[in-house]
């Protein structure tokens, strides 16, 4: 969840910014007269897009050890405990997935029972696991995470992640100012500069939140699939065992249990909340898994 929670944020983030920038500027070249050149604000929305997209997948690791405190293990000491074991598996798994350069490893202080893989590329990656995740789950299931976020970085799900996030940006960028145009052009009046502009950002954030739709149904699909690779790098009964984990835990917090305060990755949504969660719900994984 963190790690599509601060790539999407910050991709969110990146895309006003950049409007803003445009807007103040009057960098608008898909502005003609009359009305809209549709070619160049396709391009343009693309490039915006796209840069928007990579530019979040560029810090997502910095920011993942800025704004969650990650705690980076310096492998150059002596480890012992939690540190020696997480490197260790984290570094096993890496090879079994084929990777050459092994990722960053980090805890984090925090209740929440959650551990996420991020960073641009597959040699430049950092696996977090939380102070609660290990405090509520045996060693055959904190592997079993470790495990699925291995195999997040060996899949190269951030980049194919970012792709699509690209495509998504460019469409919102597109329709949005379509839209404010279109509204725009119901009124005999010149709306102005500022509302013209209140438009085009009110019609991003909810062509943004609409696009997460996409987005987070490809997230997912990759859950799916890295809970295969997984049980292919840590054992099928590892990784199930993780997830019964979690559920356990879901449970505990569904009952009002004061020990865990927070569950990130246990999916579970229910309605149409279903559309915006990133992760299926914890017994599709589990019989997806059973069955294979």
């Amino acid at each position: 969840m963190k790690r599509i929670l601060y790539f999407v944020v910050s991709n969110i983030l990146i895309l006003a910014m950049i409007s803003i920038i445009v807007n103040v500027f009057g960098l608008n070249p898909y502005l003609a007269d009359g009305g809209l050149n549709l070619t160049s604000l396709l391009i343009f929305s693309a490039i915006i897009g796209f840069g928007g997209a990579f530019l979040s997948l560029g810090i997502s690791k910095w920011m993942a050890k800025k704004f969650m405190g990650v705690r980076v293990i310096d492998e150059s000491r002596g480890l012992t405990g939690d540190a020696k074991r997480l490197v260790d598996r984290v570094h096993e798994y890496s090879r079994t997935a084929g990777l050459t350069k092994m990722p960053e490893v980090g805890i984090y202080d925090s209740p929440e029972v959650n551990a996420f893989a991020t960073g641009p590329s597959r040699n430049n990656s950092l696996v977090a696991v939380s102070t609660g995740l290990l405090q509520a789950m045996d060693s055959d299931s904190v592997d079993g995470v470790l495990a699925h976020e291995v195999a997040h970085i060996a899949n190269g799900d951030m980049v194919t992640m970012t792709l699509l996030q690209g495509i998504v940006n460019t469409f919102v960028i597109f329709l949005a100012r379509v839209a404010a145009w279109i509204v725009g052009s119901f009124f005999n009046e010149d709306l102005g500069y500022f509302a013209q502009f209140m438009l085009i950002m009110a019609f991003q954030l909810v062509f943004s939140i609409l696009g997460g739709i996409v987005v987070m149904g490809f997230s997912r699909h990759r859950e799916f699939k890295a809970d295969e690779w997984a049980a292919k790098y840590a054992g099928k009964e590892k990784m199930i065992q993780a997830l019964e984990s979690l559920k356990q835990t879901k449970d505990l917090v569904s009952r009002g249990e004061p020990a865990l305060q927070t569950l990130k990755i246990s999916g579970g949504r229910q309605g149409l909340l279903k559309l915006w969660a990133s992760h299926p719900d914890l017994d599709d994984r589990i019989t997806r898994l059973q069955s294979s």
